[in-house]
């Protein structure tokens, strides 16, 4: 599913138009965003939780070249499924 799909369902459901249903769906992808940049982290129960994980630098290899290279740390998103989700995705 797309943002847009997501938005025209959403829309359909709650009788809105697609515009006000994007600006809310965007405000909503926005403070999950924010809250994970500021080192936070958003817990939508049912459906799961988002996490900042760290990753250690490592060594990597250029595909094309098979080169070693040197892969620095850095800070990624992690999303876990709660457990209403899992089971309901595991039917």
């Amino acid at each position: 599913m797309t943002k847009a799909e997501l938005v025209e369902r959403v829309a359909d459901k709650i009788q809105l138009t697609k515009k006000q249903t994007e600006t809310v769906v965007n405000i909503l992808l926005n403070c999950i965003t924010e809250a994970l940049n500021a080192g936070g982290k958003v817990e939508l129960r049912g459906f799961g939780s988002f996490r900042i994980r760290d990753r250690n630098p490592r060594e990597g290899r250029n595909p094309k070249t098979g080169d070693t290279v040197q892969i620095p740390a850095k800070r990624v998103p992690f999303f876990k499924a709660g457990k209403e989700l899992r089971e309901m995705v595991d039917d």
